[in-house]
């Protein structure tokens, strides 16, 4: 799902399309898929989908489904099809494009895969099994950190391993990259879901007992029943431990810098040493610790915990970890909690689905530059520059105009606008994938030194100067990110197509929704984490403090603004959580607005499909985030992510003067907020 983000340390990147993709002559607005029987002024999102939503089943296979799943899967089989044209080239050995094809038809070759069974398997199981104390635990512990894909793209700052690694530039001195370290090892999405005492969460534990227990079963366990409770048991502990997603958002409780030594007297427990040495860690003297509290209490389990029970939990992480590339027993045993339980998918996808995100993974930039010589041409790349372009100055001028900041402060914010870099489509040099080994026939060894390439890949940043044009997400990823840290956004050349982005209809409309999602990555520069870092990219409080207290007011607005809205009874979104991407929205939003008025020179837009300017605006906006969602999924999003649900983000409108006049909103009416409740933060 489409996560615009802002990026601290880790990519936490939203939106998303109509269900039938957009045919030529038809580039518009989607009229039939709108519901004229609602009030906008009572619910906006029901008025521009609400025929859609009726019309719209979820797949399957889908735990939710919406525009940006319609242009990612459109992507995806553009990718695919490079894939195989690579795979069909026959080209040489050790080259990219024969990389690209033999790891996609590895991962495609089912009965090889089902040939050889838990073989790949049988040395990660040996080495678990030689564990015979607790330095050969810290060792083989040591083994599994990883910059992994959960770590770049996870919303809650979580890895699947016991730990993760991200390597980016250091809060404190942004002229050199540190290691930083991150909560990990639980095999449901977040505590919460070991700790609620609810009926619901309740009966989702029972089921993750009976997962883990048939996993343990096809990994030849004995007892599986009796140690898949151990498992868990020792997860839950993990979970106690764990910071919660409010929390891990925090930077100012995420920077803390501990040096080597520090490990063993602040979280005893782990031979850190031996864990460091094994993980490739033994030059860096300074880690950023992200969640302590995490390391404290994962640590010390680490010591009273039996070795036992910690090779079951290995064993069974092993084995769900390569799920995909073992036998179809595994697989579908994986997808029965995973997609059923948690997603409410009724299916898997297709398996060319799951193999072009593998290849995707591995090598991503070397499969973008093929798709965006396809895909997106220079002029593509060009107009989208230009609305970047009105959009920093639609920012600027509203930095200018506000009456309640100090020029102290607007001199700082003008100054983290002027070194923003701007990437849009691909970045400035492509990654180098000379030295990942791809063996034709071996998915399994084809995923292990794929991931093994990018955790060194991420090693060798330390010590290393500042590399401000490094990407963090593939141009064929649908998607976009603000890193405030280096002060750059990523727009990759996916997120530039249609319907967010078209250059066969009225401008206004790409402005309601691609220029909603520039002006979104501009505004994470000045959101509730943005204003905390300064134009190098240092953790420095740049406001004033009546201007923070100013800012921090408004944001108390969108917090209680969203922790009204309720999913489900008893469920209300989480204001305080979302809160930076809520900012992102609404600042966002009125940016793009400015900058749509601004390419017409203060002209009026022309009359489109019977529709104002403002009203093309506004439900291309809405329309950008059509979607629907199992409520399974649902619950899980509220629970762990960063981001609004789909269907709440077009409410942002409510904040606007302009949405008022374009729909006749008045007072009474569900959305309706008195001028004085509006929230205007830049």
């Amino acid at each position: 799902m489409r996560r615009f983000a802002s990026s601290l340390v880790f990519c936490l990147a939203v939106p998303v399309l109509a269900a039938t993709p957009p045919k030529a002559g038809n580039r518009g607005l989607d009229l039939a898929g709108m519901d004229r029987t609602v009030a906008p002024g009572d619910d906006f999102f029901a008025y521009a989908n609400g025929g859609w939503v009726k019309r719209t089943e979820i797949p399957g296979d889908r735990g939710s489904f919406g525009v940006d799943h319609e242009v990612t899967d459109l992507t995806d089989r553009r990718v695919a099809a490079l894939i195989k044209a690579a795979a069909a080239a026959k080209a040489p050995a050790g080259s990219e494009q024969r990389k690209i094809g033999d790891c996609f038809t590895s991962f495609m070759d089912e009965k090889a895969i089902e040939a050889k069974g838990l073989e790949p398997l049988q040395p990660t199981f040996q080495a678990i099994a030689a564990i015979r104390d607790r330095k050969d635990l810290a060792r083989y512990l040591g083994t599994t950190l990883r910059a992994d894909v959960d770590v770049l793209n996870a919303t809650n700052y979580y890895t699947a391993n016991l730990f993760g690694l991200w390597v980016a530039q250091d809060l404190d001195e942004p002229t050199k990259y540190s290691p930083f370290l991150l909560q990990g090892g639980l095999g449901m999405p977040e505590r919460s879901y070991y700790l609620d005492p609810s009926e619901g969460m309740a009966k989702i534990r029972a089921k993750y007992l009976a997962h883990v227990t048939a996993m343990l079963k096809l990994a030849g366990v004995p007892q599986a029943e009796t140690r898949a409770k151990t498992v868990l048991d020792l997860e839950t502990r993990m979970a106690t431990a764990h910071a919660g997603r409010e929390e891990s958002g925090d930077v100012l409780k995420g920077n803390n810098h501990w040096r080597r030594a520090d490990f063993g007297a602040k979280a005893p427990g782990l031979d850190w040493e031996a864990y460091f040495a094994s993980a490739g860690l033994s030059q860096p003297e300074t880690f950023v610790v992200w969640q302590p509290g995490a390391f404290q209490g994962i640590s010390a389990l680490t010591a009273e915990v039996s070795l036992e029970v910690w090779k079951d939990y290995l064993t069974f992480h092993a084995l769900q970890g390569r799920a995909r590339v073992l036998p179809k027993a595994v697989a579908e045993q994986s997808f029965a909690f995973y997609g059923q339980v948690l997603s409410g998918a009724a299916k898997p996808r297709e398996r060319w689905v799951y193999g072009v995100a593998v290849t995707n993974q591995a090598l991503g930039e070397a499969i973008g530059k093929a798709y965006v010589a396809k895909y997106f041409p220079p002029s593509e790349k060009a107009r989208a520059q230009k609305m970047v372009t009105n959009l920093i100055a639609a920012f600027r001028a509203r930095i200018a105009a506000l009456a309640w900041m100090s020029p102290e402060t607007k001199a700082k914010a003008f100054a983290k606008l002027d070194t923003l870099k701007v990437g849009v489509g691909y970045p400035d040099r492509w990654r180098d994938y000379t030295a990942l080994k791809i063996v034709a026939g071996d998915a399994f060894g084809n995923a292990e030194r794929a991931e093994r390439f990018e955790y060194e890949r991420n090693l060798r940043k330390l010590g290393q100067p500042i590399d401000r044009t490094e990407w963090v997400m593939n141009p064929q990823l649908v998607n976009a990110v603000n890193l405030p840290v280096m002060n750059a956004l990523n727009f990759p050349a996916a997120i530039l197509q249609p319907p967010y982005f078209d250059p066969k209809r009225a401008m206004v409309m790409d402005y309601g929704a691609i220029g909603a999602v520039i002006g979104h990555e501009i505004s994470h520069s000045f959101d509730d984490s943005g204003c905390l870092f300064d134009a190098s990219g240092k953790l420095n409080n740049w406001w004033t403090p009546e201007d923070l207290k100013h800012f921090e007011a408004s944001a108390e607005q969108l917090v209680k603004q969203f922790d009204a809205y309720e999913p489900f009874p008893g469920l209300h979104l989480k204001g305080r959580q979302t809160l930076g991407e809520n900012i992102a929205d609404v600042a966002g939003l009125a940016a793009a607005y400015d900058a749509y008025r601004l390419s017409l020179g203060e002209k009026a837009a022309p009359v489109v499909q019977g529709l104002t300017g403002d009203q093309q605006f506004f439900l291309s906006y809405a329309q950008s985030w059509r979607e629907k969602t199992r409520e399974p999924q649902l619950r899980q999003q509220i629970l762990t992510d960063g981001h609004t649900p789909a269907a709440f983000r077009p409410t942002t409108v409510r904040n606007l003067d302009a949405w008022y006049p374009a729909f006749q909103v008045k007072p009474g009416q569900t959305l309706y907020l008195a001028p004085a409740d509006r929230v205007k933060i830049w």
